[in-house]
């Protein structure tokens, strides 16, 4: 798995939450042979034993179950424990989600049926927004609970926490409810950005990404990175028909925070490393 990483054109990389235990022997021996040096790993890394595909939101923090709140927070502690030994700096985390109906698939496919700015477009996204203001806060609490617990135990083991940006209205946390998180945590926790989600979020009118990214740069630990076919389809290489603007959004990227190549396993190798010598002769390594 490494190897074809590597043999892509990237020499460091992000272990995901599709990591089985079986694979950690082999990842030990090449990270202590120095043929590869891990990033950051997404939680939860590795997978919960009971689960056999990648599943970040298995766990919630933000669950109404206190057995499953208390279990994510057990298995990120240990997704931690495993970012330190193997001298990955970052531990990339989902917030949870609200309870409601789903309003952001709904939306999509309104948007691809090129009704975004109808009046049935508008009604649906409003009530959807006022339904989650109502009930937010008591997720809200929820996560900052988690955080309680997992923060000062990453912070004791010198991993920092990204909070990722997400794709869908419902998942928490929202860019309104963001920097009260990141004020209150920092400096261990800080924001992900995810290129993909934010510009789902923005083609749906929930966000401005230029505007948003900009306003959060202060709090930036590293980004996900894929782009996004209206209005929808993400995962996608750079530079493959989507609509992401990075001439506009790169800037905003700390120089020395990771950018993790986050594409879908669809998508072939040749594609890959065009995109990637793509990239590198815009914006650098």
């Amino acid at each position: 798995m490494l190897r074809e990483l590597l043999s892509l054109g990237f020499d460091t990389v992000e272990l995901g939450h599709g990591i089985r235990v079986s694979l950690l022997p082999g990842i030990r021996r090449m990270v202590e042979a120095g043929e590869v040096c891990i990033s950051s790993l997404h939680n939860f890394c590795p997978l919960p034993l009971e689960i056999t595909w990648p599943a970040p939101d298995c766990l919630q923090f933000t669950s109404y179950r206190e057995a499953e709140r208390e279990r994510a927070v057990r298995q990120t502690l240990a997704t931690i424990d495993l970012a330190a030994e193997l001298g990955a700096g970052f531990v990339v985390l989902h917030g949870g989600s609200v309870v409601m109906k789903p309003i952001t698939e709904p939306l999509l496919t309104l948007a691809g049926e090129g009704e975004r700015y109808s009046a049935g477009y508008a009604r649906a996204k409003l009530e959807a927004v006022i339904r989650r203001e109502r009930i937010a806060p008591r997720y809200l609490a929820r996560l900052e609970a988690a955080l309680e617990a997992i923060v000062p135990h990453a912070a004791a083991r010198g991993v920092r926490l990204g909070l990722e940006g997400r794709h869908s209205y419902e998942e928490m946390p929202s860019e309104r409810e963001f920097p009260a998180l990141l004020e209150r945590f920092a400096p261990t926790l800080g924001y992900w950005h995810d290129f993909g989600h934010l510009q789902v979020k923005a083609n749906l009118g929930f966000v401005d990404h230029a505007e948003w990214l900009a306003s959060v740069a202060p709090r930036l630990f590293g980004a996900h990175l894929h782009d996004v076919r209206w209005p929808g389809r993400d995962h996608l290489p750079p530079f493959r028909g989507g609509g992401v603007d990075y001439e506009r959004l790169v800037p905003f990227l700390p120089a020395d925070g990771p950018l993790v190549w986050e594409i879908s396993s669809r998508r072939s190798a040749d594609e890959i490393s065009l995109s990637l010598r793509q990239w590198k002769e815009r914006f650098g390594a």
